[in-house]
């Protein structure tokens, strides 16, 4: 893998392995390569897998290891802090900025609609700065649909010899403003609790805490309370009649769904990065700092963002 001092603009590149040892000859020369050019390197990997790579490691490497729960929350989050921590390293001088990380495999099984977008999104997101980065996925548990998305969302494939172009690479711009069916949750197979037509954000405010049969923290009920308020103004606003609201419940989780008729934001980024002018871009920016889970979905009939706190898939 090349060690020469990365140009300005993203190169951002996914490694699939099956072991320790082929986790490691990408991610070793990656990070030691940056390291003997001066490069600032971070590492973010759930803790056994950043052991094997500390320990791999000069001991004065000066590599940042990171945790990833926190950092890996939301999407909107992670974007905002890897921002803050480049633009910092980028402030203090550094010409190359090396990350190696993934995505927690608790964040891929229940939350994987909002993070593709985010694989996505950072292709944009990350581009004003000298940054290389390697994404992980263990191809022994991410599941295939997962590693499709991977293809289409990361320009390079990263290998122990060196890197090589993507062909299956597909631009956020059309990834991002494509049609994705929705996965249905188990229970979005049953009907809904409520099922309210144009309802007014005050509507689906008392609606949502009316059904809440939860046994989640009420900060976090509270949360989709206000996410919940934001998308069906927006959908009343911005989208196109006739908009409807559903609710499920039970007590792992409560899923809502606003739906309209329209196309959705014009934006493609819209809730993974500040919003400016853009319409209904402050609302979705909003509910993706607060709410647990939101996807936003495309079809024939219009636009569906899905909310939802808790996990909403059974433990198997």
């Amino acid at each position: 893998m090349s060690t020469g001092t990365a140009a300005r603009g993203y190169d951002h590149a996914a490694v699939h392995y099956a072991s320790d040892d082929e986790l490691l000859a990408v991610g070793v020369p990656f990070l030691t390569g940056g390291i003997a050019a001066g490069e600032p390197t971070v590492v973010s990997l759930e803790p056994d897998r950043a052991e094997l790579l500390r320990a791999a490691l000069p001991a004065d490497s000066g590599t940042h290891f990171l945790a990833t729960g926190e950092l890996y929350a939301r999407p909107a989050a992670a974007i905002r802090s890897y921002r803050e921590l480049m633009a910092g390293f980028v402030a203090g001088g550094a010409a190359g900025i090396r990350i190696f990380g993934e995505i927690p495999r608790a964040a891929i099984d229940t939350s994987w609609d909002w993070w593709a977008r985010y694989e996505s999104a950072v292709n944009h997101a990350y581009d004003e700065f000298p940054l290389r980065s390697i994404c992980a996925y263990d191809t022994r548990t991410t599941p295939r649909h997962v590693l499709d998305d991977v293809a289409r969302t990361h320009p390079f494939v990263a290998t122990p010899g060196g890197r090589r172009a993507n062909d299956g690479y597909v631009d956020p711009l059309a990834f991002l403003a494509g049609p994705r069916p929705m996965v249905l949750y188990p229970i979005q197979r049953t009907p809904p609790l409520v099922e309210l037509a144009d309802p007014q954000p005050r509507e689906a405010r008392q609606a949502v805490l009316a059904v809440n049969k939860t046994e989640l923290p009420a900060a976090e009920i509270d949360d989709l309370v206000l996410a919940v308020s934001e998308i069906a103004d927006n959908a009343l606003r911005h989208g196109r009649p006739p908009v409807t609201l559903r609710i499920w419940a039970d007590p792992a989780c409560m899923v809502v769904t606003v739906h309209d008729a329209g196309d959705g934001p014009g934006d493609p980024f819209a809730g993974l990065l500040p919003a400016e002018r853009e319409v209904g871009g402050r609302g979705l920016w909003i509910t993706h700092q607060v709410c647990s889970q939101v996807t936003l979905h495309r079809d024939p009939t219009g636009f569906t963002a899905r909310l939802t706190a808790g996990n909403p898939w059974p433990a198997r």
